[in-house]
């Protein structure tokens, strides 16, 4: 019994690779280019939960190799591998994750910061339209009013 994990450790493993699995499906959604930015904000507010989750799963990952270790000590070299081995490889699919985690949230928020300061530029440039139609529209002095044709001119 003393090469075989607690039971905590096998529920704390599948926690794990459950989350991981999880948190790569939603990684995997494809990175289209969005216009509307309330989508674009729920995609980050998602990517930031999955990150903020980190630090938990962080624990149970911490209990796993602390048990692969001591039950490397008591178990003999071939269970001790297997179990070394299991724990590896859920730590570099951990890196992996934890790494494409951060470089999407940093895309999407530089993203977000782009497409907030075109809608911004947008409607900048709506208004000035919109005071140019208005100018166009005006009626056009009379041409011997030289005052309000350099007036005019000004505006231009």
């Amino acid at each position: 019994f003393d090469s075989l994990p607690p039971a905590h450790y096998k529920e704390t493993m599948n926690t794990i690779l459950v989350w991981m699995q999880q948190s790569e499906t939603k990684l995997s959604v494809p990175q289209v280019a969005i216009a509307e930015y309330e989508i674009m904000e729920q995609r980050l507010r998602e990517l930031k939960a999955l990150q903020s989750s980190l630090p938990e799963q962080q624990k149970g990952l911490n209990y796993l190799s602390t048990t692969v270790e001591e039950l490397s000590r008591k178990a003999p070299a071939e269970v001790s591998q297997s179990y070394r081995s299991e724990v590896e490889v859920v730590l570099g699919r951990w890196k992996k994750l934890s790494a494409q985690l951060a470089e999407h949230c940093q895309k999407l928020e530089e993203r977000v910061t782009k497409l907030q300061r075109f809608q911004n530029d947008t409607k900048t440039l709506k208004k000035w339209m919109a005071e140019v139609d208005v100018f166009l529209k005006e009626e056009w002095p009379a041409l011997g009013d030289s005052e309000a044709l350099e007036k005019q001119l000004e505006q231009c």
